[in-house]
């Protein structure tokens, strides 16, 4: 690995401060076969330029069959979305879903509505209450976590900033949408218990010419292993 590319991302970690403390976590599931999903996809790509949320976008593949095959959709995208109805206690999904903070789930085509209901999450104790920071050292990043209650893991979820997609078929035929923050891969790296906790990760895994960033999540499950709420986190970018 080269010393400018430790360089670069040295000084992206450490520029992640303008979310270094963020607000909460959006999860938003969509499609782009999904005619109600280009309002969320907007008031998602709006919220990650705001710098104090991280938006993550999870495109899910159970749309396909529509006319048009989601080029950003996987199975294991779909596989969480409905580990978190169980977790939730629903009987289906839908998009466009917003998951907020591992907490709550709502439709997810308003912008105003989001901010509120994160904000409304912070206040009654429910937003990011662990800090999380990331840091680098020689050839190694390092994720440190603070102290709070209970135990969760430590996932590492990659995703592409940007991509403009011009849709040809389905429901969306004809209109040119531009996601944000798409996930790419989810890792669980490690786990905590509630004390001040280090992981190191060789800074290879953050190789932008695979993503162009990631975020750390801590997050909580339950008993079945369906993802609950997410406790702290942070974003490391690669460009």
């Amino acid at each position: 690995m080269s010393a400018a590319f430790l360089a670069a991302l040295a000084f992206s970690t450490a520029q992640a401060g303008d979310i270094r403390n963020p607000l909460g976590v959006l999860e938003l599931f969509t499609s782009q076969g999904c005619s109600s999903c280009p309002p969320a996809d907007r008031a998602a790509a709006e919220i990650a330029e705001q710098g104090d949320i991280i938006v993550l976008s999870f495109h899910v593949d159970y749309w396909n069959y529509l006319g048009w095959t989601d080029t950003m959709s996987s199975r294991e995208n779909t596989e969480r979305q409905y580990a978190y109805g169980e977790a939730m206690g629903r009987s289906g999904v839908y998009t466009p879903q917003a998951i907020l903070n591992g907490r709550e789930q709502m439709i997810g085509t308003s912008r105003a509505d989001l901010n509120d209901s994160l904000e409304t999450l912070a206040a009654k104790g429910d937003g990011l209450n662990v800090p999380v920071s990331t840091q680098m050292h020689g050839d190694e990043v390092l994720i440190d976590i603070g102290a709070g209650a209970g135990k969760a893991d430590v996932l590492v979820v990659y995703f592409k900033g940007a991509e403009k997609v011009a849709i040809k078929e389905g429901e969306n035929k004809g209109k040119t949408i531009t996601y944000r923050n798409i996930v790419t891969d989810v890792q669980t790296v490690g786990m905590w218990h509630g004390e001040p906790t280090r992981i190191t990760l060789p800074a290879r895994v953050l190789d932008p010419r695979e993503s162009d960033g990631c975020a750390i999540l801590l997050q909580q499950t339950d008993k079945a292993g369906n993802p609950g709420p997410i406790l702290g986190a942070t974003v490391i970018t690669t460009h």
